[in-house]
């Protein structure tokens, strides 16, 4: 289990270029299996979760032609379907989440697919009913079986259908769009979750020869096609980590330009600093974030505490909350941080509290911080980092903290930030990576 041990107390200047966007990798790698035909995707983010994806590519046959670190090449002209039900297979899926977005393109071209229940973040619990329930309407049939832990599906052909999803799920609807997109006639797919990273790959279908109307809101019409030919295809920027510089900037201090953000695509999360009192300007497609010695929590016009809570695209996304929540510590003010989706993803604040953060945790739901407006500083302490977001929470304030601190479990964070301690140091941070 690989550390990080950091000095805190450090101010960062300079540029930074935020990585590719990894919800959006996972998706647009998993439909590279749509066609026979060669997929060029770039801007793809050298991280954990993305490299072990693309190790099961690799497992089934699909080849691979890595141009560069973030440039690569995809062919699944002619995969070994039998690769899927080995113990090799199941074992390495099982360890990531995004694998579940393989099962719409297998079962759309090559009509079975068998997966291991997927892993990732330990954040609550994250049901796949939603896309099960999408592909028997399609005409699939699934089974699950308890004691290996597989689903097993198969079709002689989808049928398009309507969809009427129970939850906005962004892996689900990506899922289904995939599958959808290959099936016979028309599909309707209603509350949809509308996330850029699902419009950039209506995008990509598109690209590829699919018929998608309604991208970028919650009601999509799909009319089937019997083949996708191949693209080039460019990732957006990460907007969590984007979001995380935002935190980051703020809590130590700092200035700093995160450059190429892909600005139009941020949606609330630029305004959604602004509430703590964050000042951050757009030049051009990039944001500067200009030193701030304090800020204020906006509080609403009665007078009211600040809440900040997630929602479906175009609201908050959740993947930023445990950042807004570290970020608010040393703010002047109160905020109540909502988290309405994941009944886990707080309870990482008892480490902030170790470190002398004012925090409330009033359920698994909610949790009220009391800014200290740099009055007092956060101790160093030593910590596991639970899963990528808190993760990164935690080393923000591990690096605006007094002392040295250690964060253990780093596996985690490498999963979604890409080789963040030596990006971090160039701005003149202090991270040493061990073990």
């Amino acid at each position: 289990m690989g550390s990080f041990v950091v000095q805190g107390g450090r101010e960062l200047s300079g540029h930074i270029v935020p990585q590719g966007a990894k919800n959006e990798a996972l998706q647009v790698v998993c439909a590279t299996l749509l066609t026979p035909e060669r997929v060029t995707i770039k801007n793809i983010p050298d991280i954990a979760d993305v490299r072990n994806l693309i190790a099961l590519l690799e497992m089934i046959g699909v080849k691979i032609e890595r141009h560069s670190a973030s440039e690569i090449s995809f062919e699944a002209s002619n995969p070994d379907l039998s690769v899927m039900r080995s113990e090799r297979f199941h074992k390495a899926g099982s360890s990531l989440r995004g694998s579940v977005m393989l099962l719409g393109p297998m079962l759309a071209r090559f009509r079975e697919a068998v997966l291991s229940r997927p892993g990732g973040d330990k954040i609550g619990r994250r049901k796949i009913d939603t896309h099960l329930d999408g592909f028997r309407k399609l005409g699939a049939n699934f089974s699950y079986d308890n004691s290996s832990g597989l689903f097993r599906g198969s079709c002689k052909g989808l049928t398009g259908n309507y969809l009427h999803l129970d939850e906005a799920s962004v892996t689900g609807t990506a899922n289904l769009i995939m599958a959808a997109v290959l099936a016979e006639g028309k599909t309707t797919i209603y509350n949809a979750a509308c996330e850029p990273y699902i419009q950039q790959l209506c995008r990509m279908l598109i690209s590829m020869g699919a018929k998608i109307t309604g991208t970028g809101s919650n009601l999509l019409y799909i009319e089937g096609v019997s083949e996708l030919s191949g693209c080039c295809h460019t990732i957006l920027p990460d907007m969590i980590e984007i979001g995380s510089f935002i935190g980051m900037a703020a809590m130590t201090n700092s200035e700093i330009t995160i450059k190429d953000v892909g600005y139009d695509h941020l949606g609330i999360i630029p305004h959604s600093f602004r509430r703590l009192g964050i000042k951050l300007e757009r030049v051009g497609d990039d944001i500067y974030i200009p030193r701030q010695g304090n800020y204020e929590i906006e509080t609403f016009m009665d007078g009211s505490i600040m809440t900040i809570s997630d929602a479906i695209w175009p609201g908050l996304t959740p993947d930023l909350l445990s950042v807004l929540l570290v970020t608010a510590i040393q703010a002047k003010g109160a905020v109540l941080i909502h988290q309405k989706m994941f009944e886990s993803r707080l309870f990482f604040v008892d480490k902030l509290l170790d470190m002398g953060a004012q925090i409330i945790l009033c359920d698994p739901h909610r949790a009220t911080v009391i800014g200290h407006d740099r009055k007092i500083r956060l101790r160093g302490t030593t910590m596991v980092s639970p899963d990528i977001r808190a993760g990164v929470a935690l080393l923000i304030a591990a690096m605006s903290a007094e002392g040295e601190s250690t964060i253990h479990n780093i596996e985690q964070i490498d999963r979604g930030y890409q080789n963040i301690d030596q990006r971090l140091n160039a701005l003149g941070a202090s991270i040493e990576r061990v073990g």
